[in-house]
């Protein structure tokens, strides 16, 4: 993965996809596969995963709100844990990834989150939005010597700087995000994506979109934008709270082709008369 992370930091390297599955398997190992293999179809370079104990994560407030689930009424922290996948679980999802040759990885909430990571041998770490002012979780993770990626939805300048300094730049990726579940468009505020391209010129600077429709992420490649990361669902209509904001399939597809045209399509910062244009001009210029 830090090859990756090099490679992305060439000028001319292409935009890395990650499919953000997130929650939206609703807790089943059936449809994890499903969503492995549309990522993989879509031409993603990468699934992401999330992984939290809930008893760490959940506030104790929380634990015995009723919730109504694809599995019937129940406590929310009973909820939490039906979407969570043990240890052997990821071991199927890993081998099916390494299958297809799709690369993985998660974002842990908790310090024993990533304890179990690092027993699965995960080659990356996504820090969430969520997680960005944890700096216990941020410095446990800094201790395994894997590149991350920082999610920066809902955070200050500051505050981003604070996870940059104990991370460092060299094997890191930084997203600028919204975290609204689904952002408004004016909110968007794609042109930090070139300021932190100038803060931080070391890291690689990407977009997570939580958006609804695809030009942003199209408009935030064109901003420089080297790694986009959105959400994806089978199926919008889903049960589940990031469904409707999520990307199914062929859209995902669709926004990999327009991005791959605008890559072809962007050039450099030099004024070149090519020669399928010299042709023309010799026919249509009266004077050189």
């Amino acid at each position: 993965m830090f090859k990756t992370f090099q490679k992305l930091k060439l000028a001319n390297s292409e935009t890395y996809f990650i499919a953000e599955i997130g929650i939206n398997h609703n807790g089943e190992l059936k449809n994890v596969y499903k969503l492995i293999q549309a990522a993989k179809l879509a031409g993603c370079d990468a699934v992401k995963f999330q992984k939290r104990n809930p008893e760490h994560c959940v506030p104790k407030l929380q634990w015995n709100i009723m919730k109504d689930t694809p599995w019937g009424r129940m406590t929310y922290i009973d909820y939490k844990k039906k979407m969570e996948f043990s240890k052997n679980d990821y071991k199927k999802i890993i081998n099916y990834c390494k299958a297809i040759e799709i690369d993985w990885f998660a974002s842990c909430w908790d310090i024993s989150s990533v304890k179990l990571m690092e027993k699965l041998k995960i080659p990356c770490y996504k820090i969430a939005s969520a997680s960005l002012t944890d700096l216990n979780l941020v410095k446990a993770i800094k201790k395994t010597n894997k590149p991350v990626i920082l999610s920066t939805g809902a955070s200050t300048l500051n505050q981003i700087k604070k996870v940059v300094n104990i991370i460092g730049q060299k094997k890191l990726a930084i997203l600028h995000c919204n975290s609204s579940y689904p952002a408004k468009y004016e909110e968007l505020n794609l042109n930090m994506i070139k300021k932190l391209k100038k803060i931080f010129p070391r890291s690689i600077i990407g977009y997570s979109g939580h958006e609804i429709g695809l030009s942003p992420s199209l408009a935030a490649v064109v901003l420089g934008a080297k790694i986009i990361e959105r959400h994806i669902t089978l199926d919008k209509s889903l049960w589940g709270t990031d469904q409707q904001t999520s990307i199914e399939p062929l859209g995902f597809a669709r926004m990999i082709k327009d991005i791959r045209t605008i890559e072809k399509s962007l050039g450099v910062e030099k004024k070149i008369v090519y020669e399928s244009e010299k042709k023309v001009m010799k026919k249509l210029r009266l004077y050189d």
